[in-house]
């Protein structure tokens, strides 16, 4: 598939997400109206794979606005996209904000060990470039958040840790380093959770073995392995989920701490696996409250 096909079926992909509702696995969720003179979305790509893409939203004509980095959930399956972050980008852009909602390699779809994170790292790498041009000069990234959910959450608090990769795996160098990140009821700790069975062993799946027989892969691709972060992190977790347990959290805030870095956990009480990411919901405005006040 050519970039200008791409391209173009990305740009009916990116009007069609600006507006209506978009589904999640519990139900809809509303996406918000944009403010008057919001630009449309501006889909990009950073390779030449369907799914390596993005789709960039920015406030109204003004000065330099930060960047928040959004990905999207799904326990690393092809089953849901970028569409989960839809909401997210055009409620952040209201507040002013650009948001960098990006799509990856999923498994089932060519992603896994190590594609889904070279694709992450990718997609953030593209603001110092790509991104900025498409923004007009407009990104200031050295304001630039990164916001995840669920497996997004780990790919999130995984991208804010690929300082401390060895040189020449899985990524380079990053080109830009996030201010902070607010993981979104992440998996964290990719050992327990394989121990764990979540998501019906999604993350052996991703990671292509047990923590016994790809042990290099879990101290490379966990972030609870990978601590402490570039810039604080913030673990925001409803008491009630029953999708990613609350102890990855815990266990990703006590990892950090004992390194010495810093990372903080916010319980909602009664919330569950998605309330934090319907911008109709309270726990999205306390995510908002997070992210912003990294910024």
């Amino acid at each position: 598939m050519t970039r200008r096909r791409v391209l173009a079926g990305l740009g009916g992909l990116a009007g069609l997400a600006a507006c209506g509702r978009v589904a999640t696995p519990t139900g809809e969720v509303e996406v918000p109206a944009p403010q008057p003179g919001t630009p449309d979305p501006r889909p990009l790509t950073y390779g030449g794979d369907p799914a390596q893409y993005g789709v960039l939203h920015l406030p109204p004509a003004g000065g330099p606005v930060p960047v928040v980095v959004v990905v999207h959930g799904g326990y690393w399956r092809a089953s849901y996209g970028l569409e989960l972050g839809t909401p997210l980008a055009v409620d952040l852009t209201n507040q002013g904000v650009a948001a960098w909602n990006v799509e990856y390699r999923r498994v089932g779809a060519g992603g896994g060990w190590p594609a889904t994170f070279a694709d992450v790292a990718a997609a953030v790498d593209l603001l110092d470039g790509e991104g900025q041009k498409a923004a007009g000069g407009r990104l200031d990234l050295d304001r630039v958040v990164l916001l995840g959910h669920s497996a997004g959450g780990h790919l999130a608090a995984w991208a804010a840790s690929r300082d401390r990769l060895p040189d020449g795996s899985v990524a380079p160098e990053p080109r830009v380093r996030p201010v902070g990140t607010v993981a979104q009821a992440g998996v964290l700790d990719l050992v327990a959770a394989a121990e764990q069975g979540l998501g019906g062993g999604a993350v052996i799946d991703l990671l292509g073995g047990t923590p016994v027989t790809v042990a290099g892969r879990y101290a490379l691709g966990s972030p609870a392995a990978l601590v402490p972060a570039t810039g604080p992190v913030v673990c925001v977790h409803g008491d009630a989920d029953t999708v990613v347990p609350l102890d990855q959290s815990q266990r990703y805030v006590a990892a950090t701490t004992a390194a010495r870095g810093e990372a903080r956990l916010r319980v909602l009480p009664g919330v569950d696996h998605f309330g934090v990411i319907d911008p109709g919901h309270p726990a999205w405005a306390t995510v908002r409250e997070e992210v912003v006040g990294l910024l």
